[in-house]
């Protein structure tokens, strides 16, 4: 572990984080360290509460005193990268980008370089929003790395301020779209179920309604298309493949998250039994061919290799006149090739 700092923070317990875990509630205050390095922290004695020191275990107490003395994080800005990017708005106060599946948004452990805010940086220069940080220029809210879809970029501080209030306030409207394994019964339903770290993987979150740490998160998803097939609701062995000449049933759906959670909208359908396709954390495989889809098993060609889940449009009030703008993001090609297939197929 490197060396720790010399500068203390010093935080009390509130009482809505009253029976969390001391390295959940670390977690929720320090997201720019990992969980794992936090529990290091704790037990080389870098954390105490109320004097005394703990394990990562402990149960904190509303209105405990904990001090924290971490090891210091570099703030340099990421270096300018000639990445292509498709501008889907631009003017003086901020931009929309369509960001493509596998790009990290800004740089984090193992993600250096290749990243969004790398990319903005060249693309843009010195005319990003400094409000989210030096690593972070021009960043107001993220996609996961194998999400694809349209993501704002504030271009000062004052759109920075006034995009991340709306987002604070809930106000944004964002759909997604995703292809989900299995088939729903109801056309539309709203999912209400709160998410907290998984009690046993550090990448991944969970419903957790017997953890205090746990937060509210609710999700309303629609039924676009239902594409049925031979094994209703299967969802893969352990290779994540279909047995043989057997069709998988589908279907498209377009999601409405009320609140932004880490990985909210993958862990909600996972849990109601409907994994997002190729969802390798939350549903067991990581791609699929077109004879999977097809039920052939002759046919070997990939035609996606990520999760089936894009950002497609986003509504808000524009940062310097308020006047409300709707910015959308047309699909990728990887679904829309498993959507050719799908509807080829089963029309």
């Amino acid at each position: 572990m490197p060396p720790l700092s010399s500068q203390p923070v010093e935080l009390t317990v509130q009482a809505d984080e009253a029976g969390w875990r001391l390295d959940a509630f670390l977690a929720r205050h320090f997201t720019d360290y990992s969980r794992v390095h936090l529990r290091r922290v704790i037990t080389a004695g870098g954390v105490q509460i109320d004097g005394r020191g703990g394990k990562p275990a402990y149960r904190l107490l509303a209105g405990q005193r904990v001090v924290v003395v971490l090891p210091e994080i570099p703030r340099e800005a990421p270096r300018p990268e000639n990445i292509p990017l498709e501008i889907l708005y631009e003017d003086e106060h901020f931009a929309a980008v369509n960001k493509p599946a596998g790009m990290v948004v800004h740089p984090a452990r193992g993600h250096w370089t290749g990243t969004l805010a790398g990319a903005l940086q060249y693309r843009f220069g010195g005319t990003l929003s400094g409000g989210g940080g030096p690593s972070r220029p021009g960043i107001v809210h993220r996609l996961d790395r194998d999400t694809s879809g349209v993501i704002l970029v504030a271009r000062n501080d004052a759109a920075q301020y006034r995009l991340a209030r709306q987002f604070a306030e809930r106000s944004i409207e964002k759909e997604y779209f995703a292809i989900v394994c299995g088939v729903p019964e109801r056309d539309r339903d709203w999912i209400d179920s709160p998410i907290g770290f998984h009690p046993h993987v550090r990448e991944m979150m969970a419903i957790r309604r017997d953890d205090p740490s746990s937060r509210a998160a609710a999700t309303f998803y629609e039924v676009l298309e239902r594409f049925p097939g031979d094994c209703p609701n299967f969802r893969g062995g352990e290779n994540g493949t279909i047995p043989l000449r057997a069709r998988q049933s589908f279907t498209t759906l377009k999601i409405l998250p009320k609140t932004g959670r880490t990985h909210q909208i993958r862990v909600h359908l996972n849990h109601l039994g409907f994994p997002v396709l190729c969802d390798r954390q939350y549903g067991g495989r990581s791609q699929i061919t077109r004879g999977e889809l097809r039920g052939d098993p002759a046919d070997a060609q990939i035609l996606l290799a990520r999760q089936a889940l894009h950002a497609r449009r986003i509504k808000f009030c524009h940062p310097a006149d308020g006047r409300v703008l709707e910015i959308e993001a047309p699909l990728p090609v990887d679904i829309e090739a498993v959507l050719n297939v799908l509807r080829k197929d089963r029309s």
